[in-house]
């Protein structure tokens, strides 16, 4: 009787040393990869430059703008996709590229991607600038507008703001220009803010 209450023993345990081990918990299920978030236009710029600045040593920014995400809700002076156009005066090419972040409609893709190059050149309309003058973001640029539209704030509400930052003509330095519509064209009204001093300059509606 001990020799069989014995075995009895010795068959439980091999059974429970061959039990199947569960797999652990993160190989069971691996978390989801998180969104990228809206950025300001300097933060998304900085991405892009360091891109820009391998395609070519001398690349200079020509234009930066934001882009509406459907995907992506926007935040105050913040967009889900920004563009970028630059330029290398040394080789007479521009090459646009966007941050976004998410994969979206218009060829737009997440993180940082680079569009085809293109035949620039100089225009008095529109100058390249230096990243050094670009001291006040795009969040900063929005506040400062805000300040200067409290009469227009019901009016604007629910209108989609964009943000565009260029050397012109128009003005000695260089500015972003906060504007509420679609497009510059379609805008119903627009505010101009200093990029170096943060201060504001004009308002067009």
């Amino acid at each position: 009787m001990k020799f069989v209450g014995t075995l009895l023993v010795l068959i439980a345990l091999v059974g429970c040393s061959d039990a199947p081990k569960s797999a652990p918990a993160a190989e069971e299920k691996k978390a989801a990869p998180k969104a990228l978030e809206p950025l300001t236009g300097r933060q998304a710029y900085q991405q892009m430059y360091v891109s820009a600045r391998a395609w070519a040593p001398d690349a200079q920014p020509l234009q930066l703008k934001s882009l509406q995400l459907q995907e992506v809700k926007a935040a105050p002076g913040k967009a889900g996709a920004w563009q970028c156009t630059f330029v290398s005066p040394g080789r007479g090419r521009a090459k646009v590229y966007t941050w976004s972040a998410e994969e979206s409609t218009g060829n737009l893709h997440k993180g940082v991607f680079a569009g085809q190059e293109d035949s620039y050149s100089p225009n008095r309309q529109m100058l390249p600038y230096l990243t050094a003058a670009i001291k006040a973001d795009s969040d900063e640029a929005y506040q400062e507008a805000m300040k200067k539209s409290k009469e227009f704030e019901k009016k604007l509400e629910g209108v989609p703001v964009n943000f565009t930052l260029e050397q012109t003509p128009r003005f000695p330095s260089l500015v972003w220009r906060v504007f509420w519509g679609e497009s510059v064209s379609s805008s119903t009204y627009t505010v101009f803010v200093n990029a170096t001093t943060g201060q504001f300059l004009e308002r067009v509606r």
